[in-house]
């Protein structure tokens, strides 16, 4: 019997009002499609399925219903950077991601939450399409390694939900779902390529060790096979970028030496070099080059839903048109991290210097007028596409980064620091003194501070890319946004003492309802748990 590709999992979707889950239906399955004999014929086929998946990293959720803030991917990663204290928001209606810094309609009743579970389950369904498709016993060369495309992609946003979703210890909730179930050690539910509709309305969270085996699979065979992939474009994981998600999974496990052995190995491997000071500022290309990346999304033109619901109109700064503009709600680093960050690093000059402060009139903006009307310490960090600052069909087409090497050279150091605290500050001395501050030194010696010195140029680094949440959760950093001369608005200034609770994602209720393995093991509500710091 021949398998029918199907387009999205056996999921229970819902319909929702403006904020909460009004009423719920389930979504059925197309009846059509092509089988795998006719992909596995087909090499143009099979390649078609591997692009569909970059193409719905940029993909608006919710369709017709205008949702800007539910723009893709890279909609996630700005989520999970919301969750952090790294990132700051002018105070404005327009701030469209409030409500994962406010802890407003985060728990298993609202949109917001379902947008978190199906888009990115989602997404892996589009990569199982792909894996389904194809028999790798008679596949060709090319087929090979788009399948190995297909894995990788999918070990990526298995790993970003295993982390998002496990629950760990913090200060405010207990390992207990609202009903009273024991929810210790446990990840999401695995849908792959041969779940049916009947197992996957009864699959349970994953405990933890079959998560890794699950995800570890993946890679050794996208590791096997991405070789074959015949095509160069920086929007396809290659093997540097395979070795690089062997890295993050490993750094999840504490397993250092290994963690640290493919960083290394992904370093090796990569086709670009850390950006360069002329790279990362320039008004033009500045971290809207996806070349210079190890792994790249990518907006098109023919991609962009709007001129507003997409990456560049929510990080970009430097527009007269988008969310991030200073007629809505620009994007800001942490007053406190810029502070802390050395004059003579030239990563400080990616954020307006305040007024009086030894950077003030060094920033290099598209346009002058523009940013001196920015707020301080507003982003130039992401500049629009050929530094465009109104027409959004030139502005918008910009790569964002899923990867760089930059980020292997922070895991393998600390990685290395954990083991010996002393090697870990030789590699981040090393790394400072050669691209990024000539005058650099680590004045940590004990392996906590080592490590933390570390994650916090590495924070500072990947300031925007969405992984600073994984990294404080990991490591059970707290989050602290109010402080004398914070920059956070009134109502996001919560303080934490380990890791915070809403790090630990809950599953949207109508899951709950479609999935009996899941009902009753879902995490605990994170919202109402902090009383925002009011200066006392």
């Amino acid at each position: 019997m021949k398998k029918i590709l199907i387009y999205g999992l056996s999921l229970v979707l819902m319909a929702v009002s403006s904020t909460s889950l009004t009423s719920c239906i389930d979504e059925t399955q197309p009846t059509s499609g092509a089988t795998e004999d006719q992909v596995q014929q087909s090499a143009v086929a099979t390649k078609g399925l591997l692009m569909a998946i970059p193409a719905y990293l940029n993909a608006n959720y919710f369709g017709s219903t205008r949702v800007d803030w539910a723009f893709g991917y890279g909609a996630m990663m700005h989520i999970r950077d919301c969750m952090t204290q790294d990132v700051a928001h002018v105070y404005s209606d327009y701030n469209q991601f409030s409500g994962w810094a406010t802890l407003l309609y985060i728990d298993r009743l609202y949109r917001n939450t379902q947008y978190l579970w199906n888009y990115q389950m989602k997404l892996a369904s589009t990569s199982n399409n792909l894996i389904a498709a194809v028999d790798s016993t008679n596949a060709t060369n090319e087929q090979l390694g788009y399948l190995a495309a297909g894995y990788a992609y999918r070990a990526m946003i298995y790993l970003d939900m295993a982390r998002e979703y496990e629950f760990l210890e913090n200060d405010k909730t207990q390992p207990v779902s609202p009903e009273g179930n024991d929810i210790t050690g446990l990840t999401l539910p695995i849908v792959d390529e041969n779940t049916t509709e009947a197992e996957a309305r009864n699959n349970p969270r994953a405990k933890k060790d079959d998560m890794v085996a699950f995800i570890l699979n993946d890679l050794q065979r996208a590791e096997k096979w991405i070789g074959y992939l015949n095509l160069s474009d920086k929007t396809l994981p290659h093997l540097d970028a395979v070795y690089g998600l062997y890295a993050r999974l490993y750094m999840w496990l504490e397993n250092y030496p290994m963690a640290e052995k493919y960083a290394r190995m992904a370093i090796d491997n990569a086709t670009t070099s850390p950006m360069t000071e002329t790279d990362a500022l320039n008004t033009t290309t500045g971290f809207n080059d996806g070349t210079k990346w190890m792994w790249a999304s990518q907006q098109t033109k023919e991609s962009l839903y709007s001129n507003l619901a997409n990456w560049t109109s929510f990080l970009s700064c430097e527009t007269y048109f988008g969310y991030g503009s200073t007629a809505a709600s620009p994007v800001m680093i942490d007053a406190s991290m810029y502070q802390r960050l050395s004059d003579s690093d030239w990563r400080k000059l990616m954020w307006k210097a305040p007024s009086g402060s030894p950077l003030y009139g060094k920033n290099t903006y598209i346009d002058n007028a523009l940013g001196e009307a920015l707020p301080n310490y507003a982003s130039l960090k992401f500049r629009p596409g050929e530094g465009n600052t109104d027409t959004y069909s030139t502005a918008c087409v910009t790569d964002y980064p899923l990867m760089r090497v930059e980020e292997m050279y922070f895991i393998e150091a600390e990685a290395a620091a954990h083991q010996d605290a002393a090697r870990g500050k030789q590699l981040l001395e090393s790394f400072m003194k050669t691209y990024r501050d000539s005058k650099y030194s680590c004045k940590a010696s004990s392996t906590d501070d080592v490590v933390e010195e570390i994650v916090f140029q590495k924070r500072i680094e990947l300031w925007g890319e969405g992984q600073t949440f994984f990294d404080i959760k990991r490591l059970n950093y707290p989050v602290v946004r109010g402080y004398a001369g914070t920059n956070h608005s009134e109502d996001e200034r919560y303080n934490t003492t380990t890791r915070p609770c809403w790090m630990n994602w809950a599953f949207v209720l109508t899951e709950e309802n479609g999935n009996a393995g899941l009902s009753g093991y879902n995490n605990p509500n994170p919202s109402s748990t902090y009383t925002p710091w009011t200066g006392q």
